[in-house]
């Protein structure tokens, strides 16, 4: 049975076992790696740039000159420079932020189902409250 074929009680079975197996994966890496629970989003974006900056520290020394190095060295300082106070005075901000790209990551989520049902359903199919397709609205085109 393809996923689009699933409906009703078992659709939403599935979607459980798959919540579940994710939140049983995060949990055995948090603890394989002894990593915390995530923070507030402000929090994460402080690790998010130290981890960048360590990555770009270790990455260049081997190939790029000292000129370089010392570039991206003030690249980094500069953003940190510019984000820190962000941070400090509204760290609510991030988590309105992510937040704010979940919401609409659903609602674009939710548009492109809708239009996918309606892609794939034949004219005999239409969804709850969809018209069946009628030939007239479209045109043959003899390939032959």
């Amino acid at each position: 049975m393809s996923d689009t074929e699933r409906t009703g009680p078992e659709a939403d079975a599935w979607e459980k076992a798959c919540a579940e197996d994710l939140a049983a994966e995060q949990a055995r890496r948090r603890a394989q790696h002894g990593s915390a629970e995530p923070g507030s989003a402000a929090e994460e974006l402080r690790r998010l740039m130290d981890a960048v900056a360590d990555k770009l520290s270790a990455f260049q020394a081997p190939i790029a000159g000292t000129a370089a190095q010392g570039a991206v060295q003030h690249f980094m300082e500069q953003a940190k420079a510019a984000v820190e106070p962000v941070i400090e005075r509204n760290p609510e901000v991030f988590d309105h932020l992510a937040n704010a790209g979940s919401e609409l990551l659903a609602a674009y989520r939710s548009a492109v189902s809708g239009h996918e049902r309606r892609w794939t359903a034949g004219p005999d199919e239409a969804g709850p409250g969809e018209k069946p397709e009628s030939g007239s609205g479209g045109e043959h085109i003899d390939l032959d």
